[in-house]
């Protein structure tokens, strides 16, 4: 199973409960979207573990320039690259390509990244892209609930909550809107779909609730 080799990796390389529980969560929305779509759960649901594995070490991000496109390129067509790497997700891409995951595998994740020169264009790339910052803003609303259940969290709920810039504010409003977009649904249908993953997954992603 690529989800399980992928999760002993992520383990390997995050250490912090919080973003474990992110990538749970992306992953969760990847598995629900590719049941969907008759795609493969296994590898849309490691690819959602394995997108932010290598946040917590190198969250540097850098600027979107041809010096960084190149790089792009050059991991996913096995090419050399520098030893001193931009930052997030490049080590990250780098240690999957030196394992043995697929160029599909490693394309998806720098895709997610706006920076990459890596646009999101398959199926996988544009689900993972909808669902990273959308996972986390759904989950960072369940919380803040009197039960801190998802069960109870509703489409309304979470739009009200992107209106207010207080709140999650380092999640990006524009980004959330874009993945509707980059994965052809109304904004409403997404979020939707979102809530219906996370729900599916709530106890093991810390979500069931504590009422």
């Amino acid at each position: 199973m690529l989800t399980d080799r992928a999760r002993e990796t992520l383990y390997a390389w995050v250490a912090t409960d919080s973003l474990r529980k992110h990538c749970e969560a992306v992953a969760a929305c990847m598995v629900h979207f590719a049941r969907q779509a008759g795609a493969d759960a296994d590898l849309w649901g490691a690819v959602g573990l394995l997108h932010d594995m290598d946040y917590e070490r190198y969250p540097g991000m850098p600027d979107d320039t041809p010096e960084v496109h190149a790089i792009s390129h050059a991991l996913i067509a096995g090419e050399p690259v520098p030893e001193t790497l931009p930052g997030h997700p490049f080590y990250g891409v780098k240690h999957l390509r030196e394992t043995g995951w697929s160029p599909e595998v490693l394309r998806a994740i720098l895709s997610h990244a706006d920076f990459s020169g890596i646009a999101p264009e398959s199926p996988l790339e544009r689900t993972l892209y909808a669902v990273d910052e959308l996972s986390g803003f759904v989950t960072a609303v369940a919380l803040v609930r009197p039960d801190k259940s998802v069960q109870s969290v509703e489409v309304s709920s979470v739009k009200k909550k992107l209106k207010d810039k207080a709140f999650a504010a380092k999640v990006s409003r524009a980004g959330i809107h874009h993945g509707a977009e980059v994965i052809g649904m109304p904004l409403d249908a997404l979020i939707a779909e979102v809530i219906a993953a996370l729900r599916a997954e709530a106890p093991r992603l810390g979500l069931a609730g504590t009422l």
